[in-house]
């Protein structure tokens, strides 16, 4: 079955943990690269769960959502690109645990995920570029 965008760029959520969302970025530390993961929660664009290794897996995004506080219980839903690192069973099988919707961005369409998207610009801005 094919995975919709259920999120439809409905960026401003009015409660708490209700759609979270997130995406991988990549930074260079001490010559080597490394991968970033940021759960965000829409509701006040907080990260709520963050991880960073040096590879792109669903490892990196499970470490991520396992760092976040809240109950994962109250989610509806998880928003991300198509990136396979989100489309697997390993977070099909979390997802299903916590009744939570999975939405994917359409093919080529970064717009979809713009809230993390503009979260990792800020980040590399302000701490990573110039040290």
């Amino acid at each position: 079955a094919k995975t919709e965008n259920a999120l439809n760029r409905e960026f401003d959520q009015e409660q708490p943990m209700k759609a979270i969302v997130t995406d991988l970025t990549y930074v260079k530390v001490a010559n080597k690269w490394f991968y970033v993961c940021f759960i965000l929660d829409l509701f006040n664009r907080e990260i709520i769960g963050y991880s960073a290794g040096p590879n792109k897996t669903a490892d990196l995004v499970l470490q991520a959502l396992a760092t976040v506080k809240g109950d994962l219980h109250t989610v509806n839903v998880f928003h991300t690109d198509r990136g396979k690192e989100f489309d697997n069973h390993i977070l099909d099988e979390l997802l299903g645990t916590f009744d939570i919707v999975r939405s994917l961005s359409r093919k080529g369409n970064p717009y979809d995920n713009a809230v993390a998207e503009s979260t990792y610009k800020s980040f590399k801005f302000e701490f990573v570029y110039g040290h």
